[in-house]
């Protein structure tokens, strides 16, 4: 199981302390979420507000303002209006799977973390797929009806057997997967649709990946375990139902929406579909959906996760992952950044504050970028570096953006401003264990950084623009871009001294005696502008940079 970047952005445990309000963290949860959750955030300082009533739109917008975390079930709306009035807004937590209440898009722009709880309701979902599955197949609601109204009908109650039926699962993830173990115990022949699957892990799983084309023709009974997203929405509609078995039975505790419902009353009023039984709909609560008028069907209303177990399960994992931003870490479970494997993590841990700073380094010297190209090498090629690119445009967004940056939102932010990314893993590391080459292309041409990490606490700016040096990035930095001849150091370092700045180490690259060459001075204080204009103006000087790197 993939678990966060936890403890290891030291960059991202920086900024949440900046971050805190001295009034203390506050947190609004609503939607009745379980108690126990809720004790799960009562810390010292920490303040958590309940609001059982259901707020609009409006009255969020209003309130949002002064919370720290957000947390709700399916009911609430989380809308680009709420999350934009959620100016301390650092996490909103779903308690449960589904994130489509919540707008993912608004929130990643804003930097702020999205959590949920998959694996709280998965049992509590696979089951109720299996009732109705089974009350579906047995009539078992209208038989139970009819026996209420004082009538015997068991010949026209006759059902169908699961057994040697072909189930097709729409959907492999955590709830596919729960029911086609459970479908498999019901000696059922289990297919599934899934493009994010690799036939191994389905295979591992006891299913068989097929095309979607290919479940709907061979599926006796379909079960939805899908997201409702652009490209499932409406997936199953008349022109998908047309391709189904005569007589197939349909089951969607996934989400409402999938299923064309207008389209499915007319299948199941022709006999095309003999029947089906859902727990969710287009529009929640349901009033006027054509499946109301139709008989064989039947409607639960959104019970997928409401057991006891489930909801204690969701509320706990929720306000956990809400808790471990807030306490300044990295969230498992996080719907909008990347998860990474503990121990991946600790190997990666110092190319985070190293990319963040290679990042920063060309913001501060070059302008107009509009592409990045990171490129990794040596023992990095064998790692998950996703995060390290991240950091890598967090540095070289912050200095450039008027809108906050994080861990978050750094990839949203610079595909918005056009800016190309690409990696690149080469195996050869170029003399180095281990190297990150960022290269930056800008109107006024193409320019190299490049960082190695010694070790784990003692990360290298090795390269500028080619030339080779050995840097350690942080505070003040001199950046002189000068021809090689005698008294150019030393003019600098006059200047320096009668500003009252002290050299606290010196860097020079270059790749021939009298050419080109780079110094990087390391200051023990800031530059003021006259300092660095006077630098710039010295005869084979030509732009001069005071580069600062926290």
């Amino acid at each position: 199981m993939l678990l966060p970047l936890q403890n290891a952005a030291s960059i991202w445990l920086d900024e949440m302390r900046v971050k805190r309000r001295l009034d203390g963290l506050k947190i609004l949860v609503l939607d009745g979420v379980k108690e126990a959750g809720v004790k799960a955030l009562q810390r010292p300082g920490w303040q958590v507000d309940i609001v059982p009533e259901r707020l609009t739109e409006a009255e969020l917008v209003e309130r949002i303002g002064a919370y720290d975390a957000l947390i709700v079930r399916s009911a609430t709306k989380v809308t680009a209006p709420i999350i934009a009035a959620g100016h301390r807004l650092k996490v909103i937590g779903r308690a449960g799977v589904g994130v489509d209440n919540i707008d993912l898009n608004a929130a990643t722009e804003h930097g702020i973390i999205v959590v949920n709880a998959p694996d709280g309701n998965t049992i509590a979902a696979a089951e109720h797929t299996l009732a109705l599955m089974l009350a579906l197949a047995r009539n078992i609601p209208e038989a139970h009806a009819s026996l209420k109204q004082g009538r015997w009908e068991r010949k026209h109650l006759v059902g169908v057997e699961l057994r040697q039926k072909t189930l097709g699962i729409l959907g492999l993830g955590r709830i596919g997967s729960a029911v086609a173990r459970r479908a498999r115990a019901f000696e059922m022949h289990c297919i599934a649709y899934d493009p994010y699957i690799s036939p191994e892990e389905a295979k591992r799983i006891g299913v068989e990946l097929v095309s979607l084309n290919t479940l709907l023709e061979q599926s006796d009974f379909i079960t939805i375990h899908m997201p409702l997203t652009d490209e499932t929405r409406h997936l199953l509609d008349a022109e998908a139902i047309a391709q189904m078995k005569p007589g197939v039975r349909l089951i969607n505790v996934a989400r409402g929406g999938i299923v064309d419902e207008a389209a499915l009353a007319e299948a199941l009023k022709s006999g095309k579909v003999a029947g089906a039984a859902l727990d969710v709909f287009e529009e929640e609560p349901v009033t006027s959906s054509p499946l109301l008028e139709c008989p064989n069907v039947v409607l639960t209303p959104h019970l997928g996760a409401s057991t006891e177990e489930a909801q204690l399960h969701v509320a706990v994992d929720v306000a956990e992952a809400i808790a471990q931003v807030l306490d300044g870490g990295l969230p498992r479970n996080a719907v909008n950044m990347i998860a990474i494997a503990p121990e991946v993590m600790n190997k990666l841990a110092p190319y985070l504050k190293l990319g963040e700073k290679l990042g920063s380094f060309l913001a501060q010297t070059v302008g107009g970028i509009s592409r990045v190209q990171v490129t990794y090498s040596g023992a990095l090629v064998d790692f998950q570096t996703g995060p390290v690119t991240t950091s890598i445009l967090k540095g070289l967004l912050e200095r450039i953006v008027d809108d906050h940056v994080n861990l978050v939102n750094a990839e949203y932010l610079a595909k918005r401003r056009g800016i190309k990314v690409e990696t690149v893993h080469r195996g050869n590391g170029d003399d180095y264990h281990n190297r990150i080459g960022v290269q930056v292309e800008t109107a006024q041409g193409t320019f190299t950084v490049a960082g190695s990490v010694f070790q784990p606490d003692s990360p290298r700016m090795v390269e500028i623009n080619g030339y080779r040096l050995d840097l350690i990035p942080s505070g003040y930095l001199l950046v002189a871009p000068h021809q090689d001849r005698p008294g150019i150091i030393g003019q600098v370092g006059t200047i320096l001294g009668q500003a009252g700045i002290n050299i606290a180490a010196m860097q020079v690259g270059r790749k021939e005696p009298g050419g080109p060459a780079v110094m990087v001075l390391s200051c023990d204080a800031p530059l003021p502008p006259h300092v660095l204009k006077a630098i710039d103006e010295i005869e084979g000087i030509s732009g001069a940079k005071h580069v600062v790197l926290d």
